[in-house]
């Protein structure tokens, strides 16, 4: 069965902007869905006061190998450098998990 991987991250002094975001996916640079991604996505959950990212993989292995070889050495320099500017804002997710799917229905 599938295995979904959320992220959320707190909206803080109701900043909504994706900054942050559109400027990892750029630097991603995907051409296609990553091996093992069967869907991805991001948005606001304005009741819950976050912004969400929700991935549905095939296995947490395909998703951790994605993480770790593509994501990760995008995001640790962006965080690096925004902890040396009091300016930026680069917060890790306030909330993370995986769990196995009991069920999922696709097109």
């Amino acid at each position: 069965m599938a295995i979904a991987y959320v992220q959320e991250f707190e909206i803080k002094d109701g900043d909504t902007s994706t900054t942050n975001y559109d400027a990892v996916n750029a630097a991603l640079d995907l051409q296609g869905a990553p091996d093992g991604l069967l869907i991805h996505t991001a948005g606001f959950d304005l009741d819950a006061g976050v912004f969400r990212i929700f991935d549905v993989w095939e296995t947490r292995e395909h998703g951790e190998r994605f993480i770790n070889d593509r994501l990760n050495p995008i995001i640790e320099p962006m965080v690096a450098a925004a902890a040396e500017n009091p300016d930026a804002n680069f917060d890790p997710p306030s909330r993370e998990a995986w769990y196995e799917l009991h069920d999922s229905i696709s097109s």
